[in-house]
């Protein structure tokens, strides 16, 4: 039910001809709440246009999929998809959230009767089947940050967004992670796949890429030329009740790769006990930490996203190690792969140093797991060294 009420809200057909506002038009800024889904974490922004004489109660919201794009799914992994903007009636769009028990906060924008005609007439006319489309951006063209793009376009002044009180500086990552439970799989995936151009500070308006700091930015701001005030009023439409947040610590990522970091150690220490080697752990370590490298890779090199570029994950999780499949089988290493095991240690150690000084930084969750690969790395190049006899 709750998705059938998603897809009402976002993909009802709204016809609006181009029209003239009445005096008493009302148009505001819409905030909602974050979702329990990791897509919902960050929240969603809207405007609504409102004119009871007109009989108009609308709101305008950029960043809807549009699932009738040829190769969606292709596109999507690309970064190449055109994201559009979506037009509902405000009882839709209010009952779709509410389902959701999703706060909705409204900012009564302070504008003059001309600049309500133009921001209308802007999102009429973007509306158009010819003007829809537009290439999202998670961090520099989602739909809070069109929000601001479009009134800045709407008002005959500048706007002066003045820093809120409770602002602090910070980097891409931490305001993409604040949204989140650190110790989720959707936290360890934003990690893994987004690269160290996040963990850069944001100015301050660029903290406006999420919904949540759209309405504390524009709560303060002001019209520059004559300080008024950008928000007239403000009310929330509806509080969401409080959730339940708690998750079982079992099947948490840290929890997981604690464990598998253990069984890998322990494993280890009972191969060097034993003067043997097992080979299937060495198959699936080299296979899942190439494939992982392979996915990044592409992730930097075969996609347009920007925030998946320079992701030093690939200091762990190394396409290379696809290589060694061939070899790890074997009973007797090569010497080369020695030196290659080397080139892994100092590949990690290049990671600790790049995380301590804040060039990019990891997923706390994989930190059991990348003691134990260096832990197994120093074991294998012991072990070939010595030349000991490997367990079928």
């Amino acid at each position: 039910m709750r998705h059938f009420l998603i897809l009402c809200a976002f993909f009802c057909c709204v016809i609006v001809p181009a029209q003239d506002l009445s005096e008493n038009a009302e148009i505001s800024v819409i905030t909602i709440g974050p979702g329990s889904s990791l897509n919902d974490a960050f929240g969603h922004s809207a405007f609504r246009i409102k004119d009871t004489k007109k009989g108009l109660d609308l709101v305008f919201n950029y960043g809807v999929y549009d699932f009738e794009a040829p190769n969606f799914i292709l596109k999507f992994t690309q970064g190449k998809l055109d994201y559009l903007i979506g037009l509902n009636r405000f009882d839709n769009f209010y009952n779709a959230y509410t389902a959701q028990n999703r706060s909705i906060t409204s900012q009564i924008l302070n504008l003059s009767s001309t600049e309500k005609q133009q921001l209308f007439n802007y999102l009429i006319n973007n509306y158009k089947p010819e003007n829809r489309r537009y290439l999202y951006d998670f961090l520099f063209n989602n739909c809070a940050t069109k929000i601001k793009e479009v009134t800045n376009l709407a008002t005959q002044n500048p706007i002066d967004f003045n820093i809120p009180k409770d602002y602090s500086e910070a980097t891409f990552r931490t305001l993409i992670q604040n949204n989140l439970n650190k110790n989720s799989w959707g936290s360890l995936g934003i990690d893994i796949a987004l690269g160290s151009v996040i963990d850069r500070y944001a100015t301050p308006e660029q903290h406006m890429f999420l919904p949540k700091n759209i309405h504390s930015f524009f709560d303060i701001a002001t019209i520059q030329n004559s300080n008024t005030p950008l928000v007239k009023t403000r009310e929330t439409l509806f509080k969401a009740s409080a959730k339940n947040k708690s998750s079982s610590f079992i099947f948490s990522p840290l929890f997981i790769f604690g464990i598998l970091g253990l069984v890998i150690v322990f494993i280890t220490y009972n191969d060097f006990k034993t003067g043997k080697r097992t080979k299937t752990l060495d198959f699936i370590l080299f296979g899942v930490t190439g494939l992982a490298g392979v996915v990044i890779m592409l992730l930097w090199f075969a996609t347009d996203h920007q925030t998946t570029k320079n992701n030093y994950n690939l200091l762990w999780a190394n396409p290379l190690n696809l290589i060694l499949l061939f070899q790890i089988l074997k009973t007797t290493l090569p010497n080369w792969v020695n030196k290659f095991l080397k080139f892994l240690i100092i590949l990690l150690c290049l990671l600790v140093f790049h995380w301590v000084t804040g060039v990019q930084v990891f997923a706390i969750a994989l930190i059991p797991l990348l003691i134990a690969l260096f832990i197994r790395y120093v074991f294998l190049i012991t072990h070939s060294n010595t030349k000991r006899t490997i367990a079928p």
